[in-house]
């Protein structure tokens, strides 16, 4: 739940519009500040500071201005911030948009969603208590989130008499921890959040900037449309009212600039066309989008793309793609993070099934201090590890640019993990091999061995895919094919991908899984026929080179024969027969077939 303070104060379109979030461990200030901020910015709805003042008066509770921001029922009798809480506020020179983000140990999750939307933070810091472990952690997670313009505000200077010997210690004892994380604030301010003191009027005797003039001097985030096009495909729309034949490929446009005409290409498939329209809801076509903007594109040539690819502008410098990186992570789950268990990462629009190869150092965000040779990740700890996708994904590294190298790890449908992409890295085996290696080593074959088999029943054994033609084309074909060699007393049989769509129970496997499960039921499907000494056929009309490469490791030690429209391995002109009467040749001329019995 996002409590949404004074939406009233809305920034205005002309106006530039900046957005901050404000961390810090428990009690040391944070909404305190913001309701100093508030109030003293005229940026509370008429009224709204007499209200809540009143309400404290009735209910014998002294008032504080972070009740402007707790206004949670449950917040306020905890007195901790829960949940992320958005607020607005102007200074003379442009809007804000301030995020309240947790700081106590157990709501760190919600602390990373704040974060992750700003483009700068405030780090309060209790002069009384000093530097706590959260205060670290909550550094740390600013740096890997890639939020580098941040200024520390050390409050309650009051409760140490103003010393300024105080504010100096902590001063550079957090510098110095920063900075070995490459964090380097733009300042440190001591400030009394209660009594309004250098939050936006400078107290006596202080010449340094307030808070409200740290805010102003932040730069705003700029050259987003100057960066390398990025466009993460979300979903695929057909409109069929009317006549209207549009397949509208829709997303957020992350970075850069894209106009009609542009040649694009969509990674990891690899998949080409042109931008034929730029479309929108409510609106004519555009000529051109940019960063930040939802949209949708149709294409000058079809092709099937599908959600979770990342589009970028051919000519322009490419996305990483591959199954395998390196990456930093903060694991925020319950259970920790260990290897060998299947979880699902979210990287931009991509959503696949991901697992922890190797943890090659976790850092203690107390003491700074390095391990090595770890077999998991712990709760609330920061790792370095490398990570293995399914299948694979599209990504950019996160200092290159953050929208499409920052992730997520979902683990039993929450959230458990966040991170950026470091370095993509060669994959030497993979899930799936792994997962083969395992599962043959243990294989209990029965008493007739496939051998005895393919010599009583007059053929080898093979899995034949058909790709590269339209979808009902290939399933005529598959089951004419299906039916040739029945006829001449092969033991063929046709595998419709759609039989193994339908079981799949959709209450058990989420919809995301659907389709990376698809892959994994036809090629240990295919495994068994085969080694029952069938031809299995089945079409897959968009396959993509990743998933023959899936369906090829989980046949193993049998092999697939891929027959693609696209290769030349048949002419998509051609009859029916006459393909079918082709393939069976092919099937003779690779010694599936013996010559005797076609």
């Amino acid at each position: 739940m996002t409590n949404a303070v004074s939406p009233s104060l809305g920034s205005s379109p002309e106006r530039e519009q900046f957005s901050v979030v404000m961390v810090g461990h428990v009690d040391h200030g944070k909404s305190t500040v913001i309701g100093r901020l508030l109030a003293d910015t005229d940026s509370l709805p008429q009224g709204k500071l007499e209200q809540v003042k009143a309400l404290c008066q009735r209910t014998a509770k002294p008032f504080e201005y972070a009740f402007l921001l707790d206004a949670l029922k449950d917040e306020q009798a905890q007195g901790i911030t829960i949940d992320t809480a958005r607020c607005f506020f102007k200074s003379a020179s442009r809007d804000y948009i301030l995020i309240d983000a947790p700081g106590h140990v157990e709501f760190l999750k919600n602390m990373v969603t704040g974060a992750a939307r700003a483009e700068a933070a405030m780090l309060v810091i209790d002069a009384h208590e000093g530097v706590k472990e959260n205060s670290r952690r909550h550094g740390y997670l600013l740096s890997l989130l890639g939020v580098r313009q941040i200024v520390v505000l050390v409050n309650k200077m009051d409760l140490v008499n103003n010393d300024p010997h105080v504010f100096e210690k902590i001063k550079e004892d957090y510098s110095a921890f920063l900075s070995r994380i490459g964090v380097f604030p733009t300042g440190f301010v001591p400030v009394v959040a209660r009594d309004g003191i250098n939050i936006v009027q400078r107290g006596a005797g202080y010449t340094g900037k307030t808070v409200l003039e740290h805010l102003d001097a932040f730069r705003k985030s700029s050259g987003l449309d100057q960066k390398p096009f990025r466009f993460p495909l979300q979903d695929v729309y057909k409109f069929t009212e009317e006549n209207d034949e549009r397949r509208i490929l829709a997303g957020t446009v992350e970075t850069g600039v894209l106009n009609v005409g542009d040649p694009v290409v969509f990674f990891p498939s690899g998949k080409k066309s042109t931008i034929k329209t730029i479309e929108a809801f409510n609106r004519s076509p555009q000529n051109q989008t940019h960063a930040g903007e939802t949209t949708g594109v149709t294409l000058t040539e079809e092709i099937y793309v599908r959600p979770g690819e990342l589009m970028f502008k051919d000519g322009d410098t490419p996305p990483l793609s591959g199954s395998r990186f390196r990456a930093n992570l903060f694991w925020l789950g319950r259970a920790p993070l260990v290897k060998d268990k299947r979880y699902k990462l979210k990287l931009a629009a991509a959503r696949v099934p991901v697992r922890l190869v190797d943890v090659l150092n976790v850092l203690d965000a107390g003491s700074m201090t390095l391990e090595t040779g770890g077999r998991q990740v712990e709760r609330h700890e920061v790792a370095e590890c490398l990570l293995e996708t399914g299948r694979p994904v599209a990504f950019d590294l996160a200092l290159d640019n953050p929208a499409t190298g920052r992730f997520v790890i979902v683990d039993d449908f929450e959230i458990a993990g966040g991170g950026i992409v470091l370095e993509a890295t060669p994959t030497e085996g993979g899930l799936v091999r792994d997962h083969v290696s395992r599962r043959e080593a243990s294989w209990e074959r029965g008493a007739v061995s496939l051998v005895e088999r393919e010599k009583a029943q007059g053929h080898r054994a093979k899995f034949v895919v058909l790709t590269g033609d339209k979808e009902d084309r290939l399933r005529a074909l598959g089951k004419k094919l299906e039916r040739r060699l029945f006829e001449r007393g092969h033991r063929s049989y046709y595998l419709a991908p759609a039989n193994v769509d339908q079981g799949l129970d959709s209450d058990v496997m989420p919809s995301f899984d659907r389709d990376d499960t698809r892959w994994r039921f036809l090629g240990e499907l295919g495994r068994f026929l085969t080694e029952g000494g069938h031809l299995v056929i089945t079409p897959l009309a968009n396959a993509e080179e990743a998933d023959l490469l899936v369906l090829k490791e989980l046949n193993r030690p049998q092999e697939v024969l891929v027959l693609d429209a696209r290769t030349g391995v048949w002419d998509s002109a051609q009859d029916d027969e006459t393909v079918v009467s082709r393939w069976v040749s092919l099937l003779r001329e690779r010694d599936i077939l013996p010559d005797f019995m076609i």
